[in-house]
């Protein structure tokens, strides 16, 4: 039957074929369009672009179909459990006391490059494509929304409508100084993200990984997140760990995201990177040896080298962003080198065309990355 409120019913598929013979018959003049038996998918699809109701003989609940619709195929696959700031997060807190380290000053700023690396990766952001960015470095190319759904992640949806509602078109370096309130210019004050670590608990709280406690610092009293779900964190030790002290050429398994994750293979080399920024990489490698440790710095360095130029693994062999050497040397780098030709080469694989203008804001947060103080 046809509803006369300007919403329609929405029935289930086996229904579809009787519902139109009685809606033809009971009311002949009405002007409601009733699928037949063979547009099926359309329903299922949500081809039609109205409103309906969730369940048949519910109430009439207005929805909007772009909302339901899968979208994993288009962004390459599912969508991890944590983001990358997520896991960045993680791997600094202390698992008992539930707060990061007093001394690690990096980790605020590395979060904002990660904000720029999830919406890339999201496929939210990219590169303005003008043929005169390349005569520009990297953080000075322009960056632009080319897709303005939302995420899901209060913080990337943020950062998402502050880019997007911005007249003025901004490099990936101004925009990461901005979001971590590195300016000097008091009419761009407005653009600091606030409060990004505690939102981001916060955030792990509601998913399980993390639960909430109060300790007493002497004068006052603080909120803490100590570990709740141990597991989460070990897998993300476990997958850093694994990429980093890998003895073959090929990618373990233990180093990647569950199948089927979207970009998994950037997402990893992501992760070591920004957690080498942000000074949280010593706790990942903390059950390894001192040299194996020495040796995994040293291959997280390389990682950095290869992907912090563009395009990918174009940097010659020099560790350091646009051709700067690092202070790192002489750590035995020789054994890893397939390896990492093999990550630049899987990464390649996620990209859709070897002008991926998505990955060259990767390429340009990496850039960022290895020209901050700690690292040099």
């Amino acid at each position: 039957m046809s509803s006369t409120g300007g919403l329609s019913r929405r029935r289930v598929q086996a229904n579809v074929a009787s519902d139109a013979s009685s809606s033809s018959q009971l009311d002949p003049s009405s002007s409601t369009v009733t699928p037949s038996s063979g547009s099926s998918s359309d329903l299922n699809g949500f081809g039609h672009g109205h409103a309906g109701t969730a369940m048949e003989g519910g109430n009439r609940v207005a929805y909007d179909p772009r909302d339901l619709r899968n979208d994993d195929h288009a962004e390459g696959g599912k969508m991890p459990r944590l983001t990358i700031l997520e896991e960045i997060l993680l791997l600094g807190l202390k698992d008992k006391q539930g707060y990061l380290s007093f001394w690690n000053d990096n980790i605020s700023y590395a979060l904002r490059g990660c904000i720029i690396i999830e919406l890339a990766l999201r496929r939210r952001i990219a590169m303005v494509r003008d043929p005169s960015r390349r005569r520009l470095p990297l953080p000075d190319r322009l960056i632009e929304v080319i897709d303005d759904r939302q995420t899901g992640e209060t913080i990337l949806d943020e950062a998402l409508k502050m880019i997007n509602t911005t007249e003025e078109k901004m490099g990936v370096g101004s925009w990461i100084d901005l979001m971590s309130g590195e300016t000097w210019n008091v009419l761009k004050i407005g653009f600091q993200l606030k409060q990004v670590r505690e939102r981001l608990a916060k955030g792990l709280v509601d998913k399980g990984v993390l639960r909430t406690e109060k300790r007493n610092f002497l004068l006052f009293d603080m909120a803490t997140h100590p570990v709740a779900d141990t597991r989460t964190k070990d897998g993300v030790i476990n997958r850093v760990s694994a990429l980093l002290t890998a003895r073959t050429t090929t990618i373990p398994v233990q180093a990647l995201d569950k199948e089927g994750t979207q970009a998994r293979v950037a997402r990893g080399v992501a992760l070591v990177c920004a957690a080498y920024a942000a000074s949280v990489l010593d706790n990942a490698l903390a059950r390894l040896g001192y040299e194996e440790r020495e040796e995994a710095f040293g291959r997280c360095d390389d990682i950095l080298a290869e992907f912090c130029c563009w395009p990918f693994g174009s940097a010659g062999g020099v560790a350091g962003g646009s051709g700067q050497q690092r202070k790192r040397e002489g750590l035995g780098r020789s054994s890893g080198k397939d390896a990492i030709y093999e990550l630049v080469r899987e990464v390649k694989k996620e990209m859709k065309d070897e002008e991926d203008l998505c990955y060259e804001v990767l390429a340009t947060v990496f850039e960022v990355f290895s020209r901050m103080d700690s690292l040099l």
